[in-house]
């Protein structure tokens, strides 16, 4: 099969992971994969990295010439690799695509939505996913719902199809775990709290912060660690050390920067969190803690509520309701028990050839 991935995303975002990895086991699968993106972007930089075809075309830009020059490049991709399938994973290109669709070139049209965002529900839109596109994927029940009781798509095109995770690079590794946990300092009678994500407002470091503080005042007889395994984006490191030393978190504290080996940090920890705002729509992060079998509560945000329990979920921005679950997880060794047993069952379903074989059965059927 000929797959377009059309990746008009700047930032190796979730949006950008979960197409890139989507392209990539689209490609060992046999399936010739052409990844077309912005130019200059971490995105190419990634898909280049992983051994991906990559074309690069100026689709976000708003400038008529620009927008010629990108037309006529598309013309001529499609006129070369005659593709059966044109996957798109943000807007601005799914119109276009779109528009290019409607003259017959060949191609079947697939837009994946993987934003929090709910589209807006009017005619162009409804007429877009419905009449034009062959098929529409959502990463969440809430953006079903949304397409479904709304914008009033047929059920016969709506996919929900989550991100899956690489099984045999996600699990848990015990030697990489006593290699982090000396190398930061964790003692093995230390309950370490982990969280993993890029420093952000919307994922929440801080509402962490101020509810281990909370935490460690309710349980004074256990040694807790906060471990967060990131860096420096729109938050920087310096917002992050006044949080910690406001709550006097410092000292009990360790940022591990850019991680080399990820599965050994995950491992490291004993408890992870998704502190998340908002977002939280395919849900990285929480799929590869719970792939390295460690209990995790999040915020109900996105997708959140679609893969873990009731009884691992708080509202989002609620440092008191954080606290409180923190504080039975940590004080619950069956608790913690049940989490994982729990993401085992949840994972067995959303592995990287899960994750496939569902994007494939959606290709073929719309070809057929």
């Amino acid at each position: 099969m000929r797959i377009f991935q059309v990746i008009n995303v700047r930032w190796f975002n979730a949006t950008s992971w979960y197409a890139l990895y989507l392209s990539k086991l689209l490609q060992d699968a046999g399936h010739e994969v052409l990844v077309i993106t912005v130019p200059d972007t971490e995105t190419e930089e990634k898909a280049i990295a992983m051994g991906l075809k990559v074309e690069t075309i100026d689709l976000n830009s708003t400038r008529p010439l620009k927008l010629i020059k990108a037309c006529a490049k598309v013309l001529s991709l499609v006129r070369l690799h005659n593709p059966h399938i044109v996957n798109c994973h943000r807007g601005e290109a799914f119109f276009w695509w779109g528009i290019l669709r409607k003259l017959r070139l060949g191609y079947k049209l697939i837009r994946t939505r993987g934003d929090q965002r709910l589209p807006r529900n009017d005619f162009i839109n409804r007429h877009l996913h419905s009449d034009i596109a062959d098929g529409v994927v959502v990463t969440n029940k809430r953006m079903a719902e949304h397409f479904l009781k709304k914008m009033r798509l047929a059920e016969n095109r709506l996919w929900l199809i989550h991100g899956g995770v690489d099984t045999d690079r996600f699990k848990f590794d015990p030697e990489g775990r006593n290699k982090i946990r000396e190398k930061f300092g964790f003692s093995p009678d230390d309950t370490v709290v982990g969280m993993l994500g890029r420093f952000d407002r919307v994922k929440g470091q801080r509402e962490l912060i101020e509810a281990i503080a909370e935490t460690r005042m309710k349980i004074k007889d256990k040694s807790i660690k906060l471990f967060l395994i990131g860096f420096p984006t729109a938050t920087s490191k310096h917002e992050v050390d006044t949080w910690l030393s406001d709550n006097n978190l410092t000292g009990i504290t360790a940022i591990s920067g850019k991680c080399e080996d990820v599965t050994a940090c995950i491992s490291a920890i004993d408890i992870g969190v998704i502190a998340s705002l908002w977002s939280e729509t395919i849900a990285r992060a929480a799929l590869e803690i719970m792939a390295c079998q460690r209990p995790l509560i999040s915020t109900t945000v996105g997708v959140m509520p679609d893969l873990l329990p009731q009884e691992a979920l708080v509202p989002p921005e609620d440092v008191t309701q954080l606290s409180l679950k923190l504080t039975e997880v940590i004080s619950n060794p069956d608790l913690r028990q049940k989490l994982i047993e729990e993401h085992a069952l949840t994972m067995s379903q959303l592995s990287g050839e899960d994750f496939l074989k569902r994007t494939l059965t959606l290709y073929q059927g719309v070809l057929d």
